[in-house]
C-alpha cells in the first residue's frame, strides 16, 4: 500500500495545483500575459469561456484521480494474496467467487503458463488490472467493492459527504469523454468555489477509504476465519 499511498498523494498534488492556478485566474492574482503585434507583453484578464472550458477539465482530472486510485488499490490487494502467499482455500467465499468470476474470463491457454502451484497462482494468474474500471467508478461502486472484498466503506461524513460527489464527477467525465457535452456546458454549472470544495471531499474520501484497505490488508480480513486459518 506504501506505493499505492504515494501514487494517491502525487495525483492528488497535480488535482490540486491545478486548481489553485484556475482559481488564482479568476481571482486575477494571475494573469495571462500575451504578445502584441507590436512584440510587447499586454496582460488578459482570463477569457469566461476559456474559464468554462479550464473547469470542465477539472472533472477529467478528478475522475483520473478517482479510477487510478481504486484500481492501484484493488491491485494492491491482490499483490498482498500472492507477497503472502495466499491460496484459495484460504480466502473469503466473497473473494472466492471474484477470483473464479476472473478465472471464467480467461483463456486456459493464456493463463497455465503461469500456473505452477495452482492453489495460489490461480489467483494472481486470472486477476486483470485493465478490466478493474471503466468510467463506472463513483461511490455506489467503491462500496460495492468494499462488500465484495470485505473492507469498510465508511468515512466521515463531514469531510467526505460519503464520496457523494463522485457521480458528478463520472457523469461529467463521461459526458466529456464521449462527446454528449461540450467542455463550456459541463463548465458552466459550477464556481471555482464548489470545484474546490468538491475536490477537497473527492481527495479526503479516496484518501479514507485507502486508509481502510490498509487495515483491511493489515488484519488480513480477507482470510475465511472459518476454516482455521492462521
Amino acid at each position: 500500500m506504501n506505493t499505492v499511498f504515494l501514487d494517491f498523494n502525487t495525483r492528488a498534488k497535480e488535482v490540486n495545483d491545478y486548481f489553485i492556478f484556475l482559481e488564482s485566474l479568476e481571482k486575477q492574482t494571475t494573469k495571462l500575459a500575451l504578445f502584441d503585434t507590436r512584440g510587447k507583453y499586454q496582460i488578459q484578464s482570463l477569457d469566461p469561456e476559456l474559464a468554462k472550458t479550464l473547469k470542465a477539465n477539472g472533472f477529467l482530472l478528478l475522475y483520473n484521480l478517482v479510477e487510478s486510485t481504486m484500481r492501484n488499490a484493488i491491485e494492491a490487494i491482490f499483490d498482498e494474496f500472492k507477497n503472502q502467499a495466499i491460496s484459495f482455500d484460504q480466502l473469503k467465499p466473497e473473494i472466492k467467487m471474484i477470483v473464479l468470476q476472473n478465472l471464467k474470463k480467461r483463456s486456459p491457454k493464456k493463463i497455465h503458463l503461469h500456473i505452477n502451484q495452482i492453489s495460489t497462482d490461480i489467483i494472481i494468474a486470472t486477476f486483470e488490472r485493465k478490466e478493474l474500471f471503466s468510467g463506472n467508478v463513483d461511490a455506489k461502486v467503491i462500496k460495492e467493492i468494499a462488500e465484495k472484498y470485505g473492507f469498510s466503506y465508511q468515512t466521515d461524513f463531514a469531510k467526505t459527504k460519503n464520496g457523494q460527489n463522485l457521480v458528478v464527477i463520472k457523469h461529467n467525465r463521461n459526458d466529456l469523454a464521449h462527446g454528449l457535452k461540450s467542455f463550456e456546458d459541463v463548465g458552466r454549472d459550477k464556481t471555482i468555489e464548489e470545484l474546490l470544495e468538491i475536490k477537497e471531499e473527492v481527495r479526503e474520501y479516496l484518501r479514507q477509504i485507502l486508509e481502510n484497505i490498509k487495515t483491511y490488508l493489515d488484519n488480513q480480513e480477507y482470510l475465511d476465519v472459518t476454516t482455521g486459518n492462521p
